[in-house]
């Protein structure tokens, strides 16, 4: 038999019982899209995290109070105990490491921010001018704190920008009287929206100077200092750099962690990447399942053609041939699934970038085609069976079962 004729012949076969024919079809489809939507939130997400630790600023640099026992950066390590507190003077001693551009210093706690008889109760960032520098930090209104002794700071403030909305509506916000906590700022900038980094929400903070947030807290200690290198290539020597002062500084001891925006992104990259082979493994499953759906259908088709397959051989067809024409069958009934199962995963993850339209719920071409040639192959595979029982019937006892 030509190869048109056996593409013909499987053809009319497969559809000659269309309801059986679409479910297999359907039970493929949904193998396929299930691998593509997952691995598309997989690597989505993993897109989103490196993403946003990108925007964090570039040559970043982290000083964390606490030594982290692993010898690398673990998720858990934003929390950590520590002997000896980070202090302001720590900070400005970081100044001194050759390969280091810029730092700033943070102090973070919650307080009540109230004007015009509105009250709400934010996060207050204390730090210094420099803090848009290393952040990258853009300015929709006003200016930022003013630079100066990072002891002493004026009672000025910059805003978020929903806190700016929330707290002002339309009135204007530059120059206006707030009161944070017990004390009186007065805002000099609006910050433009930004959203979430390092764990904070620049577009709900408010931040004032470091001095006085230490102040507002009854605290000397720092919630993490940021670091900016001086460039790509100074990364490296700055981390040991900012070690070695802050080890001189608390007596000998390394009780601190100092983690670089490489390794941030890189834990994250293959965690991520981790759990996307994961559930495009436990999608790949289905596809298991659908193999053995077309195992039992091609099996019942057998029986119910057994007439059909004792004719064709008593007119000359072989055993090759039988067997040749069910795997096509098999074949393409699983890529018609793959095919609406491809189309569908797309769908999908077109509808999630829709819905969240920051989120890159973009499916990996390696997961597309994996899905396709699984499912492919897996209908081939659960397809040799039957294919193989059909090709042994004998043609008199086929004929006799017409």
């Amino acid at each position: 038999m030509r190869t048109p004729d056996l593409i013909r012949f499987a053809r009319d076969a497969a559809t000659g019982n269309p309801l059986r024919s679409g479910l297999l079809v359907l039970a493929m489809a949904i193998g396929v899209a299930a691998v593509v939507i997952l691995t598309a939130l997989g690597d989505g997400a993993r897109r989103y995290v490196m993403n946003e630790f990108s925007s964090l600023g570039s040559n970043l640099v982290i000083v964390l109070p606490g030594r982290s026992q692993t010898g690398g950066f673990n998720p858990g390590n934003a929390i950590t105990s520590t002997p000896r507190d980070l202090t302001v003077d720590d900070a400005q001693a970081l100044l001194r490491a050759p390969a280091v551009k810029n730092v700033a210093p943070l102090a973070v706690g919650t307080s009540e921010i109230s004007v015009g008889g509105r009250l709400r109760e934010v996060m207050i960032a204390g730090t210094t001018a420099e803090y848009t520098q290393v952040r990258k930090l853009e300015l929709a209104q006003g200016r930022f704190l003013a630079s100066g002794d990072w002891r002493r700071g004026a009672s000025e403030a910059v805003i978020g920008a929903k806190v700016r909305t929330e707290m002002f509506g339309n009135a204007p916000a530059l120059g206006q009287l707030v009161r944070v906590g017990d004390r009186r700022f007065r805002i000099v900038g609006v910050l433009a929206t930004s959203g979430q980094g390092l764990s904070l929400n620049t577009d709900e903070l408010v931040f004032v100077p470091v001095s006085l947030a230490q102040a507002m807290f009854n605290s000397n200690t720092l919630f993490r200092i940021l670091i900016e290198a001086t460039g790509r290539e100074t990364i490296e020597p700055a981390k040991a750099q900012v070690t070695e002062i802050i080890k001189l500084r608390h007596e000998g001891e390394e009780d601190v962690t100092v983690i670089t925006q490489d390794a941030v992104l890189a834990t994250f990259d293959k965690l991520l990447g981790t759990l996307t082979l994961a559930v495009a493994g436990i999608a790949a499953i289905s596809l298991a399942v659908a193999g053995i759906l077309v195992m039992n259908v091609m099996l019942v088709s057998v029986t119910q053609r057994t007439g059909e397959i004792g004719l064709l051989k008593a007119l000359g067809a072989t055993g090759a041939t039988i067997r040749n024409s069910f795997l096509t069958e098999a074949a393409m009934l699983s890529l018609a699934g793959a095919a609406l199962g491809y189309l569908l995963g797309q769908a999908g993850a077109a509808l999630i970038r829709h819905l969240y339209p920051t989120f890159p719920a973009f499916p990996p071409d390696w997961a597309v085609l994996a899905g396709l040639f699984t499912a492919l192959f897996t209908g081939i595979l659960f397809g040799v069976l039957p294919a193989r029982r059909a090709a042994r019937l004998e043609p008199v006892q086929a004929l006799s079962k017409r």
